[in-house]
């Protein structure tokens, strides 16, 4: 019973965590559409009930920094995988905590998850607490060069086993917006069972 109220707690925790994440890029522009026909996509987003929250089993999320890689993984860690609408807005999204609570990380898209089709980054954080003395946030930062947030990939979802597998690239600064600033790859594979 302790633990099943712990899981719910951590994926209201995640999806609460997500929806900061999305509120405060709300400035983002959806250059998604230019890439996909807006039509087809809605259909395609409707098609797969978008509203489906899932708090991940089995599988692992990896996230590469220049100088280093958190891996979690969800036999140990608690990784979800969310869907969830924000004033009439669909996103997607991956958040993660380790079992530790010394890392997490959360990465969001518009739209639905759509197999073989990319999602502009819209939210992404990683929050990392080894110590009370050493605080970091690492937020989302446009960049400059390319004039974008990155992209996410979502390769399978809800195919057979697996409930989500792709990979994303983002741009992630420890500061504000003049900070340095670095880029963020990242792959994973959830599974539904």
């Amino acid at each position: 019973m302790l633990k099943r109220f712990l899981c719910y707690g951590l994926v209201f925790l995640a999806m609460g965590f997500f929806l900061a994440s999305c509120q405060k890029d709300e400035s983002v522009q959806d250059l998604k559409a230019t890439a996909v026909n807006e039509a087809d996509t809605a259909q395609k987003i409707a098609e797969l009930s978008p509203a489906n929250n899932f708090l991940v089993s089995k599988g692992t999320l990896v996230i590469k920094l220049p100088d280093t890689s958190y891996t979690f993984d969800a036999a140990l860690d608690s990784i979800a995988f969310v869907n969830l609408s924000n004033n009439g807005k669909a996103y997607f999204g991956i958040t993660a905590i380790n079992k530790a609570h010394t890392v997490s990380f959360g990465i969001s898209s518009a739209g639905g998850p759509i197999a073989g089709e990319q999602g502009i980054v819209s939210g992404c954080q990683l929050l990392l607490h080894p110590s009370e003395a050493s605080n970091f946030a690492y937020t989302l930062i446009r960049n400059v060069a390319t004039n974008d947030f990155g992209l996410l990939l979502i390769e399978k979802y809800k195919q057979d086993t697996v409930l989500a597998k792709g990979t994303f690239h983002t741009y992630l600064a420890n500061g504000p917006q003049n900070s340095p600033m670095s880029l963020v790859n990242g792959s994973f594979e959830l599974k539904l069972k």
